[in-house]
């Protein structure tokens, strides 16, 4: 029942910075966790952020913490997800993920994706 759109994405020198979006539609949007998930050629799909329907929670994989920050406007039914200090290591495809009434940070607890958005990250 919940499109999701991802936007925001590009080519960002190492120590950068980014913002990603994305535009939920379909279904109540203040009622669903939202995650990020990003993934590289050839890697498996890897966590990196979660917040609470309510905005009030979010957790971070280690790898982002301190230069990541998730964040949601339910007015909007958008998603964000800022990237600062960019590294090479960061580049991937980021996904949008979206569960509802359920804490989730693990990728097998979202049932609804979107199509991806690719960031690259060159020294």
């Amino acid at each position: 029942q919940v499109q999701l759109v991802e936007s925001g994405g590009g080519l960002v020198q190492a120590g950068g910075s980014l913002r990603l979006s994305c535009a939920a539609s379909g279904g109540t949007f203040s009622s669903y966790t939202m995650g990020w998930f990003r993934q590289a050629p050839g890697k498996e799909r890897r966590f990196v952020a979660a917040i609470r329907w309510t905005g009030g929670n979010t957790y971070y994989a280690d790898s982002v913490k301190g230069r990541f920050t998730i964040s949601r406007d339910n007015a909007k039914n958008t998603a964000f997800l800022q990237m600062n200090s960019l590294k090479p290591d960061d580049t991937a495809v980021y996904y949008c993920a979206a569960v509802l009434f359920r804490w989730a940070v693990t990728a097998d607890e979202y049932n609804y994706w979107g199509q991806g958005t690719q960031v690259t990250v060159s020294t």
